[in-house]
């Protein structure tokens, strides 16, 4: 998150996050054997990212500035989360870097 006022008031007054970030001017970040623990608690021990998609596969953006577009998986990057569109625009296919929740599969 990027702290800003308005987006720490929000967290601020989101009902039982405050005690679990911080109740102070700015929010605390966790340590990273506060996240260990948290993972380990999951069962996870790393984080991973699975998407039913191969490149060439037609997908429609569902989120962000090119949202409602559609075009064809060029990447597919399971360890960043990222998959990279080609979307046709004014002609040309351009490559758009997103994570896998912004597309859908068609």
């Amino acid at each position: 998150m990027i702290v800003t006022d308005d987006s720490w008031y929000v967290v601020r007054n989101t009902p039982r996050v405050t005690g679990f970030v911080g109740s102070g001017v700015h929010p605390v970040p966790l340590l990273q054997k506060e996240i260990d623990i948290l993972f380990g608690r999951m069962g996870a021990t790393e984080v991973k990212h699975t998407i039913d998609l191969a490149e060439g596969d037609i997908v429609k953006i569902a989120d962000g500035p090119f949202k409602d577009l559609e075009g064809r998986v060029a990447e597919v990057d399971d360890s960043k989360g990222k998959v990279k569109v080609l979307v046709n625009m004014f002609g040309r296919e351009t490559p758009v870097e997103l994570d896998f929740l912004q597309v859908k599969k068609i």
